[in-house]
């Protein structure tokens, strides 16, 4: 049976295959802005990350300890701003299921994970952002209870050469 956990020094390289991933998805639908293939951590920053209680990463692994999904959060907190109210925000920056399993649930595992390690540390909400070249993930996530709280514009000026 799969395991929801912590992620730890040894689920690194597992990890560092599905940040190809979740760039190449990035890539295919943006090319101008993601290189692709390429990771936006490599193994020092990640084992920096993964030590620190303010970033915890959760990893989904099978039996064999393959990583199979992985979720990567940021505590925030808004003291002392002038403008927004002082509240604890969980920030997901990052989830992603092998491209090979996805739909097989292991997704809603790791968000539900998310959505639990929230809860019982008292987080007011849980927030992430979603490119729009992914509709796939839109969609999960919609699915999942999330609504919108923002959206990001552009405006393109010049092609990329």
């Amino acid at each position: 049976m799969n395991e929801i956990r912590r992620a730890t020094e040894a689920d690194i390289p597992g990890i560092l295959k599905l940040l190809v991933q979740v760039d190449m998805v990035h890539h295919n639908g943006r090319p101008d802005i993601f290189k692709g293939p390429a990771t936006k951590y490599n193994k020092e920053e990640l084992l920096k990350i993964i030590n620190d209680d303010t970033t915890p990463v959760f990893v989904c692994v099978n039996p064999a300890g393959d990583v199979l999904g992985h979720a990567f959060c940021i505590h925030q907190c808004s003291k002392e701003s002038s403008v927004l109210t002082d509240i604890s925000t969980l920030y997901v920056d990052d989830i992603c299921v092998d491209e090979a399993i996805r739909g097989s649930g292991i997704g809603r595992s790791l968000y539900e994970a998310v959505i639990s390690y929230a809860g019982e540390r008292g987080f007011y909400n849980v927030t992430l952002n979603v490119w729009c070249c992914n509709p796939n993930a839109m969609a999960f996530y919609e699915n999942m209870g999330m609504k919108p709280q923002k959206i990001g514009m552009e405006k393109i000026l010049r092609e990329v050469r």
